[in-house]
This record gives structure tokens, C-alpha cells and sequence, in this order.
């Protein structure tokens, strides 16, 4: 069946225009019979029920390949089309001059204005230079220096097809200013002179296949304990020293991309090609990025392609005058649920705008990959809305599929890594795409990764419906290993979601109001704080250590967080107090904050030593539901979890693969932990070789309730000893 609408095989016309728009690729004209996917053979050997839907699987690898070749037959090729972010925008040319260039399709005629010529509306006109392209060039002054000056604020005046005039911004802009009045934000030209240029020193970290992910994701103007939007600067100084003491190998930032609603977490974006102002300028930024490359660390941007923000006069909507341009027309241009603009795939400008932007992040700025945010609402007609998946491939392979976006998604992901090829993307979708994190040569769309959005639904479902009692093992098993063979997942316990007012993180789940007076060290365990740091711990630990191939922790959830986030709004006077991270919580060493923190060090640097994110998935031997106990193996090492609220087992028998001497190497009932140290960490397992739990040998243990260990064998310890 094929995923594609009757619209793609025929051009459409520009809105009150006689500009036509070819179309990037006509799905409906792919001879599937001839199209050859080159290793589609491993896709069949990973998943043979995917053989029946060999044509669309072909069809959709025949549009990649009709796109790639008329991009380079009409286009220069892919290096020059994704790099032509150098060419469009506002630029300063080699004589010292000016140059700027422009797609307006329903424009009758455009002008520049701005500082450099005292706002003067007609006096620096376009020329119409066909399809819907729009040039501009200055001459350089007399002494040979740009006519337009480092920090300008220019605008477009437009005269649109009714003969009115619009100012908008620059749509591929550097860098913005807010006005303090108007609230609205300009474009600004960003060109400052070489000694202001920040230049990068440290080399990208290489992808080291077979090394573990662990990802921290941060918000960079909430990063200060202050109630203020934090910068760049205080990150990079201050921030980025704790991710790498905890044990994280990558930062994934958000709400990077110049956005004019700060409460959209950046989420609607305004301009792409902006890294926002709020935090500092670009240079900063670059600096940021180039700091965390010398600590090890990748950085990964937070990109949003899915929408973009329906703002008018500092935004892309309604940018020539039209409902289009970058847009569908009509209600297909329209999100319902995120009221906002939905792209025209379709459409080669569109892809222009587009696949150069993604380069623009990786080449000026050396980002090392990307989290696409929405994906799920963009390879799907409906969005997602009002829909469940049942995991029915009729779901992935019928008309409800948006061809369009989906080859998008798979030359964007072609690209950055013929581009970059240590890059790194991962997908936000929740529908479980087969392929989806394949290679295009294989049949795939050519993600990395995708989240294991269900992951962090199922801990809150269960904090907020369940008693402890009635916690089913079986069930938190099979959410955390429902993931698709051969397609690796980013596993992570709390969402960013959950963190903002209205709902609650994990640690607020657990100990709500108790946070503000049962924390200190100084006083006893109460029966809240004592279950709340346990099972912080655990979930995390089994999350971790079950739930995926790489890891995500979002900022302050490492060590509890306390309270909600809220960004300053009219609802709360428009404060700072939530819209920040309270790190003076963890550094004071009277509270108890510290030992969720150190807990998460701990387990991120045993990652590190033992690898077990990048390992095979895990065998679970055990999820007894009496016992509440769950017991499996992966990489080598022995995983075991007691959530049973009042029991604790003394010689509780685990079935083990390998045999030999087990120690234990994580404990978070250790004291370092704020546990109650009920384990003898000197005590020696050997194996005994009866089968238990269909693994050939067993060790016999002491078990507390709500705790979580790691053993290993002698051999894995001294083997792995630095």
C-alpha cells in the first residue's frame, strides 16, 4: 500500500501567483521493480515479517535515490546544496560589499531597510531573479568596509500581491534582538571582525562504536541557581564541569534555536538559524560547544523541523505575504494541537532551507548531532493525534504515512553522516517505525537512535495508580525491553515533560512535600524519604541498566530536583524563582540530595568501565512477582533488584550464566548513598553449578528490601581495572 497522497504527483501552484512549485520528488512515479536496496537482505534477517511490505520499502528507497539525483543534476550535489547557507541570507561578499538572497515567492518586490541606511523603505531593492528568488547586492564603502555594520538590525519590506507593504525578518538571520518595547524580536547581522571570532581548538570526540551514550540534557537559560535566564558562559564555566564529573559523554541542548516564547522550551522556533540571544551571543556559544569537545564530551542540538512558531513578525509565517512559502497552504500547513506552521516537504526550497540549516549547526557551530524533536507528528498524516499504535505494520506501511517527510528525514539523516560521519541523530517518535534506525542502505530512515518515550509513562502510571505492593514485575520488564531487534533506543526514567509545573519528576512523585523539611542530613530517616531515595535509585539503576543502549538524564533530575519548572509567565508575575536549577541544594553537604547525586555518578563511571549500554540487550532470568525481585545479566555483569517494601531474603538464589567468584560492585543501599549498609561489600558468591532459572549455575545471596545491587566476576573486575 502506498504511504504517499494523491497531491504528490502533480506540481502545485504557487497562492495567487503564476510561480509554479516543482516538486522534490514524485513518489507515485517509482518503478519499485527496478529499485535495488543494497543490503536489504540484513533488514529481512532482523525482522522477515517486513518482506511483506517489500514494495513500499523499495518505493521508499527509490525516493531517496530520485531526490539525491536530481539533487545532483539540478543542484550542484549534496555538499554544495547543504552548504547553501553560505550563499543564501545576508552575507558580506569578498570585495567588502554586501549580498543577500532571498526566497519570497508571492512577492511583487522586496527591499532591504535597516540601521545601515537610516530605515529608509525603498531605497535598496531586490531584483526578481525567477523562481521565486530575490537578490540583493551593496557595493563596499569608499574605504573598503561593509555597507552594513557588525550588530545592524535589518528587515525585509515586502510588497505582497494585494500591493501592501510588510516588514518581516530575515528568515536565514544570525543572530536577533529583542526590542525591549515591542517584545518582538529583529534580525541582526552577525559579522563580527576576526579578533572577536571565537575559534575552536578541540577536535570532535570520535563516535567509538562499542562505547556507551549517556546524554545529559540541559536547558541553558535555566542552568543558574539564580532566578534569571542563565548563559552561555555561566554554562560552559559552571555546568559543564559537573556533567563531566558525573560521568556523561554527551550534552543534548535545548531551546538553542532563537525561539520569541521562552515557556516553549524552544519548541516554537522563530529563527533557525539564530542560536538564541537570551543566553549570549554566538561566539559564546561556540565557545560552550568547543569547551565540552575538550572535556571528551559531544554536544547534541535540540532541532526542530517538524514545526515552527505561527508568529508573523519576527517568525516564518506568513513570510511573502502568503499562508505558504515555507508552509503547506491550507489546513496541511496547520498543527491543531501545537498551533503552528507544518513545512511543505515537498517543496526544494523548503528542502534547501531545510537539509543547509542542519549543516549550518554542524559546520559553523560543531555540533556533534542531533535530537529531532516531533518526528512522530511529521511521518504521519494524522501527527499522532488522537491515535494509538498497536505496533500493526499496516500502521507503518499505509496511506497514514507521510512519504514526504519521511524522505526528508532520510536525506537529512544521509547527509549528516556522509557529512559528519561520527554524528550522532536520534528520534523522538513514540509510533516504533520499523527502520527507522537502519541505515537508508539498508531500508532504514537513518536515525541512530529513538527515545523509549513509553519508558518514563510507565514509572509516573505507576507512582501516581499503584501501591508498592501491587508493582508488577513482569509488566516493568517488558516496558523497558519492548524495543525493536537491532534498532537502538535511548532509555531514560523522567521526561523534561515532568518536570514542568502541573506534574511532577520522579523525586517529587515520591516525596512531595517531605523535600522541603526531611532532607537534612541531620535528621532521621522518615518512612517517605527512606522509600522515596530507595527507589530514586532503583528505577533509575534498572532503567539504566535494562531500558536501552544509551542513556539520558535530564538537567537536576540527577540528584532529585526539588520543586517543579515554570518559566515566567502572567500566571505566576512573570517570575524566575522555578525557571531555574537549585544546585545550592546539592552542594550543601547537610542534605541529602547529595547521595542521589553521587548514586548517578556511580553509575554512569560503572557504565563507563563495564559497557553495558553498548552490549547486547539483557537476559532476564528472574521477574518474580511474590518476591518483587527482577534478575538479569547483561555485559557480563549480574543485575538484581528487590522492590518488595518489607521483605528482605537471606540466601536467595539467582541463576547465573558464567561461573565463578561474584563480588559486588554497586550498591545503593551503600552509605555513600544514604542507604542503610546492609550489605557486607567484602563478601565473596561462588557459583554452584545447579541450574536455576534456566542459567546453568547459581549464587546464593542476601537481598534487602528496596535494593539494588551489581555483581561481578573476579575476572571482569581485574580485566577492567584501570
Amino acid at each position: 500500500m502506498l504511504a504517499t497522497l494523491n497531491q504528490q504527483a502533480r506540481p502545485r501552484k504557487f497562492p495567487g501567483t503564476s510561480f509554479v512549485l516543482k516538486m522534490a520528488v514524485q513518489g507515485l512515479a517509482i518503478d519499485t521493480d527496478s529499485v535495488k536496496v543494497p543490503r536489504i537482505d540484513e533488514l529481512y534477517e532482523l525482522d522477515p515479517y517486513l518482506k511483506d511490505h517489500d514494495r513500499e520499502i523499495r518505493r521508499r528507497y527509490g525516493c531517496l535515490k530520485q531526490m539525491l539525483e536530481k539533487i545532483e543534476s539540478d543542484h550542484g550535489g549534496l555538499d554544495s546544496f547543504s552548504q547553501s547557507y553560505k550563499e543564501w541570507g545576508l552575507h558580506r561578499s569578498p570585495d567588502g560589499g554586501i549580498i543577500c538572497k532571498e526566497w519570497l515567492p508571492a512577492a511583487k518586490a522586496v527591499y532591504l531597510k535597516g540601521d545601515f541606511n537610516d530605515w529608509k523603505p525603498d531605497e535598496h531593492a531586490f531584483t526578481d531573479a525567477g523562481y521565486g528568488q530575490w537578490v540583493l547586492k551593496l557595493p563596499p564603502k569608499g574605504d573598503g568596509s561593509s555597507p552594513i555594520a557588525h550588530k545592524s538590525i535589518v528587515k525585509l519590506s515586502i510588497v505582497t500581491q494585494d500591493g501592501s507593504t510588510i516588514e518581516r525578518v530575515l528568515p536565514r538571520c544570525r543572530y536577533t534582538y529583542q526590542d525591549p518595547d515591542t517584545k518582538l524580536f529583529q534580525s541582526v547581522f552577525w559579522d563580527p571582525p576576526a579578533e572577536e571570532k571565537y575559534r575552536s581548538v578541540n577536535p570532535r570526540p570520535g563516535k567509538n562504536e562499542g562505547r556507551s551514550l549517556r546524554i545529559y540534557k540541559a536547558h541553558v537559560g535555566i542552568a543558574s541557581w539564580e532566578g534569571k535566564v542563565s548563559s552561555y558562559d555561566h554554562f560552559t564555566d559552571h555546568v559543564l564541569p559537573r556533567i563531566k564529573k558525573q560521568g556523561y559523554n554527551a550534552v543534548q541542548l535545548m531551546a538553542i534555536m532563537e525561539h520569541a516564547f521562552y515557556a516553549s522550551f524552544g519548541y516554537q522556533v522563530t529563527s533557525f538559524f539564530a542560536p538564541s540571544s537570551r543566553y549570549g551571543t554566538p561566539e559564546e556559544l561556540k565557545r560552550l560547544i568547543d569547551t565540552a569537545h575538550g572535556m571528551g564530551m559531544r554536544v547534541f542540538l535540540d532541532v526542530v523541523h517538524s514545526h515552527a512558531a505561527k508568529n508573523v513578525l519576527d517568525g516564518l509565517n506568513q513570510l511573502d505575504g502568503s499562508g505558504a512559502c515555507y508552509f503547506h497552504d491550507g489546513g496541511r500547513g496547520l498543527h491543531s494541537l501545537w498551533d503552528s506552521r507544518l513545512f511543505d516537504y515537498n517543496s526544494w526550497e523548503v528542502l534547501r532551507f531545510l537539509v543547509s540549516n542542519l549543516r549550518y549547526w554542524l559546520d559553523e557551530y560543531l555540533f556533534d548531532g542531533f535530537r529531532f524533536d516531533g518526528v512522530t507528528s511529521m511521518i504521519y498524516h494524522h501527527h499522532g493525534i488522537g491515535t494509538g499504535f498497536s505496533g500493526g505494520y499496516h500502521e507503518y506501511f499505509g496511506l497514514g504515512v507521510d512519504t514526504e517527510s519521511l524522505t526528508y528525514l532520510t536525506l537529512a539523516n544521509y547527509m549528516i553522516h556522509k557529512t559528519v560521519p561520527e554524528a550522532i541523530t536520534i528520534a523522538e517518535d513514540v509510533s516504533g517505525m520499523p527502520a527507522l534506525c537502519l541505515p537508508p542502505d539498508m531500508g532504514g530512515i537513518g536515525f541512530d537512535y529513538r527515545l523509549a518515550m513509553a519508558i518514563p509513562d510507565k514509572w509516573i502510571k505507576l507512582l501516581k495508580e499503584f501501591k508498592d505492593d501491587d508493582w508488577n514485575m513482569g509488566d516493568i520488564v517488558w516496558t523497558l525491553i519492548n524495543r525493536r531487534h537491532g534498532e537502538r533506543t535511548v532509555c531514560y526514567a523522567e521526561s523534561h515533560d515532568q518536570a514542568l509545573v502541573g506534574d511532577k519528576t520522579l523525586a517529587f512523585w515520591l516525596m512531595d512535600a517531605e523535600m522541603y523539611t526531611n532532607m537534612s542530613c541531620l535528621s532521621h530517616h522518615t518512612p517517605v524519604i527512606d522509600r522515596g531515595i530507595a527507589l530514586h535509585k532503583m528505577i533509575r539503576l534498572l532503567t539504566h541498566g535494562l531500558g536501552g543502549e544509551a542513556w539520558l538524564n535530564f538537567i537536576g533530575n540527577e540528584f532529585g530536583h526539588p520543586e517543579w519548572l515554570d518559566f515566567p509567565r502572567p500566571g505566576n508575575g512573570d517570575s524566575y524563582h522555578y525557571a531555574r536549577r537549585q544546585w545550592n541544594v546539592l552542594d550543601d553537604d547537610n542534605l541529602r540530595y547529595k547521595f542521589l547525586n553521587r548514586f548517578d555518578a556511580a553509575m554512569n563511571n560503572l557504565d563507563d568501565r563495564y559497557g553495558w549500554l553498548a552490549s547486547p540487550q539483557a537476559h532476564v532470568s528472574a521477574k518474580h512477582e511474590d518476591n518483587k525481585v527482577i534478575a538479569f545479566e547483561r555485559a557480563r555483569l549480574l543485575f538484581l533488584f528487590n522492590f518488595h517494601p518489607t521483605k528482605s531474603y537471606t540466601g536467595y538464589r539467582v541463576g547465573v550464566h558464567l561461573p565463578g567468584k561474584y563480588k559486588i560492585i554497586l550498591d545503593s543501599d551503600a552509605e555513600d548513598f544514604g542507604g542503610h549498609k546492609r550489605l557486607d561489600h567484602s563478601t565473596e558468591f561462588f557459583t554452584k553449578a545447579d541450574p536455576w532459572d534456566d542459567r546453568q549455575n547459581h549464587i546464593e545471596v542476601y537481598l534487602p528490601s528496596r535494593v539494588a545491587v551489581v555483581f561481578a566476576r573476579q575476572e571482569e573486575i581485574d580485566s577492567t581495572a584501570k
